[in-house]
């Protein structure tokens, strides 16, 4: 998992020219909605309340890498890798997100506007979280970037 500001962001291979445009061009008041980047990668940007932990789950993609960033208010995304995690919910192919038990430790970021992280297939986050155990309204755009 990487964590960086998105002025930063070109820094890493794996994110194309386009999809830096796209990350730099938002404001928090940027529409909600479906964006298509490129071939191989496109964007949805969502409003939604923060849960308390309880209510969020860990999970994992095989055919994309995320880039998520928030555009406005704060969340808690904790983040492990893959490999000997037990699984609650198999692979659903059509929505590319399996799910898996709360593992007994993993690390935490704490998701700020025009701060991005960087999963790859192999890592599992628990995003949506309340920080300070408060409900807030966050914007959020996900990117989602074809894995070899």
């Amino acid at each position: 998992m990487i964590s960086d500001k998105l002025e930063n962001i070109t820094k890493y291979n794996i994110v194309s020219e386009k999809v830096s445009d796209f990350l730099k061009s938002l404001t928090p008041d940027s529409a909600v909605g479906h964006y298509l980047i490129d071939e191989n990668t496109y964007a949805n940007i969502d409003v939604y309340e923060t849960k308390d932990i309880s209510l969020c789950k860990f999970e994992a993609h095989k055919k994309y890498i995320d880039i998520q960033m928030l555009l406005q208010g704060e969340e808690k995304l904790d983040y492990t890798f893959v490999d000997g995690l037990s699984i609650s919910e198999e692979y659903d192919k059509q929505r590319d997100v399996m799910f898996f038990a709360a593992p007994k430790s993993f690390d935490i970021v704490s998701l700020q506007p025009f701060k991005f992280v960087l999963l790859y297939p192999y890592e599992a986050h628990r995003p949506q979280m309340n920080i300070k155990n408060t409900s807030a309204k966050v914007k959020k755009v996900v990117v989602k970037i074809k894995a070899d």
